[in-house]
């Protein structure tokens, strides 16, 4: 992989400012040709991407077919149904106090974005954040992650071939790269990775006053009551626990059952695992490998062998990990010291779930929490008594995938959000506006001083807000003021009627 050399950012920086200056990116006809142009290209260069993945950790094509391009489509696809709506002002109705302005949010881009992307999903997690500053009307630096360098790679390419080379960058690096990215002049950070990094990329942007948004990760429990659907539930964890080989920020970290269910659920997830990769995955063009040596080496020391009671087989010629089940696991395990990010699945047991939410709480906020049961009561009720980024219940991971929901995390898992709606709001600023007419001015002049004691009770009571108070829609001043004196005029006419015995009542 060839770096971007340090001494280009700076060049970088300053032709993405010209851009955005120009007033380029606020057009609503350009933010749709880029969303389109994104689209294209994964859709043209699905297979050169995972191909990509492929040689960067024996990453299966399907698996980067459809958990990178086919999500990244379907997010362009929803954002250019709705960004005509999302970008508009949107305009606000309050008190009779403040009925005669205008009042609206008005969006409007950041400017320059810096999104730092993560090897793992290394399409996805790049370009899906895109889609979000790009329809917001920012320019965007990419920073894919070193770590799948051929992946790195073709982003920069199809980048600069499909997208506007003046408005999105890409920069190609690792460390050195990145802190002179967070020195550059961005005005917002959106960084995907590990919680340690994550704090690093806070504290820069806050020396900078600039927003930042972090997805984290952490250990994702996953609570299994007594009256789950087994089959269906090892099905589900066995899919979720070894695609991309486990390496997924939302992959099921570690199981809560009873030890009746544990036997119940070990040999489902087992059977799961055999018709998915065969007796031997090692061999399986299903099965994904560990990224590099690094963190083969990190997940294999996790493993404690006399607590394995199915896979646990390696090959550090090839940084395989088989898929892995530890029981009798417990808290001081190397296991639940860290976020496994590897195809390992540690059993720990409870008796029910009043011990599942004391163990859940106990530890940092996961950025998901997954519950399996019949009863909905139940899963309403750890909901309730927890905090996580997401939750699924009776299945794993699925919960990302409606662009109508938003993904983030929560506490150390993790700070702000995005997808769908929720991209668009996180790259824009929210800016008030209010239009106050000239013709208010008697209304107005009330608030001038000299204060005396009657002008202040006056106004005090004017700008109090009440509960339950009418909250009027935009223009709705003069309806109102059309009703009141209608009503004025109706009324004294009815009382004069009835003084001059014309109304016979």
């Amino acid at each position: 992989m060839t770096e971007t050399p340090l001494d280009n950012i700076p060049n970088i920086f300053q032709e993405l400012r010209a851009s955005f200056n120009s007033g380029k990116t606020k057009s609503i006809a350009w933010r749709k040709r880029q969303i389109e142009q994104l689209y294209k290209m994964c859709d043209e260069q699905k297979e050169v991407f995972a191909s990509a993945a492929h040689a960067d950790f024996h990453r299966p094509s399907a698996e980067t077919l459809l958990y990178d391009c086919g999500v990244i489509r379907n997010e362009c696809i929803h954002t250019l149904n709705h960004i005509d709506e999302w970008a508009r002002d949107e305009y606000r109705s309050d008190s009779l106090a403040y009925a005669t302005m205008d009042k609206c949010v008005h969006p409007e881009p950041f400017g320059i974005c810096l999104i730092i992307g993560a090897w793992n999903y290394p399409f996805l997690l790049t370009l899906s954040p895109l889609i979000g500053a790009l329809a917001a009307g920012n320019c965007a630096i990419i920073k894919p992650s070193e770590l799948a360098s051929n992946s790195a790679v073709i982003v920069a390419k199809m980048v600069e071939r499909y997208l506007d080379p003046s408005c999105i960058r890409v920069v190609l690096g690792a460390v050195d790269q990145t802190q002179a990215l967070l020195k550059g002049d961005v005005d917002h950070v959106f960084y995907t990775g590990s919680t340690m990094v994550g704090k690093i990329v806070m504290r820069a942007a806050a020396e900078k006053m600039i927003p930042v948004v972090l997805e984290c990760g952490g250990k994702c429990p996953v609570y299994i009551a007594d009256d789950a659907n087994i089959e269906v539930t090892g099905k589900r964890i066995a899919w979720g626990k070894t695609i991309n080989c486990g390496q997924t920020c939302l992959a099921p970290d570690y199981l809560l059952c009873s030890k009746k269910t544990e036997s119940r659920l070990i040999p489902e997830i087992a059977k799961a695992w055999q018709s998915f990769y065969t007796d031997d995955p090692i061999n399986s063009d299903s099965y994904c490998h560990m990224v590099n040596e690094r963190h083969f080496e990190r997940v294999k020391k996790l493993i404690d062998t006399t607590k394995v009671v199915y896979g646990g087989q390696t090959d550090a010629k090839q940084n395989y990990i088989a898929p892995t089940i530890m029981t009798n696991v417990n808290t001081a395990d190397k296991v639940m010291q860290e976020e496994i990010f590897g195809p390992l699945l540690p059993i720990i047991t409870v008796n029910n779930e009043r011990e599942a939410i004391e163990f859940i709480n106990t530890r940092p906020k996961p950025l998901a929490l997954y519950v399996f049961t019949s009863n909905k009561n139940l899963a309403n009720t750890i909901i309730n008594s927890t905090s996580s980024g997401s939750t699924c219940v009776n299945d794993v991971i699925f919960q990302i995938a409606p662009p109508c929901l938003p993904f983030g995390g929560v506490g150390e898992s993790g700070l702000g959000n995005y997808h769908g709606k929720y991209s668009f709001d996180t790259f824009s600023h929210m800016r008030s506006v209010a239009y106050s007419p000239m013709w208010s001015e008697f209304l107005l002049a009330k608030r001038n001083p000299p204060y005396n004691q009657k002008k202040t009770a006056t106004l005090e009571s004017l700008a109090k807000l009440r509960r339950n108070w009418l909250r009027l829609p935009r223009l709705g001043f003069w309806f109102w003021a059309f009703a009141a004196l209608a009503t004025a005029i109706t009324t004294r006419v009815v009382v004069r009627g009835i003084k001059d015995d014309k109304w016979d009542i």
